[in-house]
């Protein structure tokens, strides 16, 4: 029998807050139950599979340094853990670490495939929507801006480019957007 998205979120939490307070095993408990979508975040931004890997093992060597930082409250494990993905695949983007045959920053938009998109896997896995309903209350180009850049794996500079406006009113309607929907979790909304 499969056990529940909250069976689920509750031995992640609890394997993190292990893994916080240096348990090894933890590491590879989190490893198991996570890996496939984290690997999959990072290959659809990077387009390659070598360097979805390194981006990976990026990822959880950061989490076994910041495994402390992690705080339930604020994000369910998976969301934490997507968001590192995402930017260590971006950073490999943005720092030429990408290995030749790859595609250049610009070109970073998540590719069509037969997987799940990483959203869809994240509200599987979690099995709430109230990440989604904060999200739907937000203003349409702060709103649209989060999903490209957390959901579809875009940079902020795409997304400027792609709706024309400058970078820097990109990262305010972004950050603006993130602390409203910090606010709504906080408030249980």
């Amino acid at each position: 029998m499969m056990p529940s998205g909250s069976d689920a979120r509750d031995r992640l939490e609890a394997a993190m807050a292990r893994l916080a307070g240096g348990d090894r095993s933890a590491l590879e408990e989190i490893y198991r139950s996570t890996s496939a979508k984290l690997f999959g975040i990072c290959l659809r931004i990077l387009k390659d599979e070598k360097e979805a890997e390194d981006a990976l093992q990026d990822v959880y060597i950061s989490l076994w340094r910041r495994a402390d930082r992690y705080d339930a409250e604020r994000a369910s494990p998976i969301s934490w853990l997507a968001t590192f993905a995402r930017n260590r695949a971006v950073d490999r983007l943005r720092v030429g670490k990408v290995r030749q045959g790859s595609v250049p920053a610009e070109h970073a938009a998540p590719i069509a495939d037969e997987a799940p998109l990483a959203e869809s896997l994240l509200i599987d896995a979690e099995h709430d929507a109230r990440i989604h309903h904060c999200l739907d209350r937000l203003d349409e180009k702060p709103r649209s801006a989060i999903r490209s850049a957390f959901f579809d794996g875009r940079t902020y500079a795409q997304i400027a480019e792609a709706d024309g406006i400058p970078l820097g009113t990109m990262k305010s309607w972004v950050r603006r957007g993130l602390q409203k929907l910090k606010a709504c979790l906080e408030r249980g909304e």
